[in-house]
């Protein structure tokens, strides 16, 4: 059963054994040391450094464009024979983003308010990125209706870590 398994990224090694994951979407700051699971072909772990901010501030990298278009050609790549997880720092705004994104590209049949709602429902703290999910919004062609489910959704509960959550992206897992 295909399925994203989103989490932190101190929660990122368990939970690549756990789920017996055989890929990894990195979405994190530039500089940040990841070490991936030997389980994980290098191949099949996407390393996205840019810093989890919605607006251009000097000195930092914002989520752009090429970040979408390369985790969309990750994720649409994925042969979801075993689960992918999708983390960053956190697992709170640029993972579920991440995971939000990945849903809309591979079921493009759910509405994207239903997808949005079942992220907030498996994590009350789940904020995804905007900007993130702008981009893939316009790359998608989905007219504004990702954008709108995720400000549907509003700011998730403040808290410093996000507990992971299972995204099952067959029939009946969203």
């Amino acid at each position: 059963m295909p399925a994203i398994h989103v989490c932190s990224l101190a929660r990122m090694p368990a939970t690549v054994v756990e789920t017996g994951a055989s890929h990894i979407a990195t979405l994190i700051n530039r500089d940040t040391a990841v070490e991936r699971p030997d389980s994980v072909a290098a191949d099949n772990h996407l390393f996205l450094g840019f810093n989890d901010i919605t607006t251009e501030i000097d000195g930092l990298i914002p989520p752009g464009r090429v970040h979408v278009e390369r985790l969309l050609a990750f994720v649409r790549d994925w042969d979801r024979k075993a689960p992918m997880v999708v983390h960053c720092w956190a697992g709170v705004s640029r993972s579920t983003a991440g995971a939000f994104i990945a849903a809309c590209a591979l079921r493009p049949d759910l509405d994207e308010a239903f997808i949005a709602g079942e992220i907030r429902r498996r994590s009350p703290a789940a904020t995804p990125n905007m900007r993130l999910v702008g981009f893939a919004d316009e790359i998608l062609e989905r007219d504004g209706r990702m954008v709108a489910a995720i400000a549907g959704i509003g700011r998730g509960e403040d808290c410093y870590e996000g507990h992971p959550f299972t995204m099952r992206l067959d029939a009946a897992g969203l």
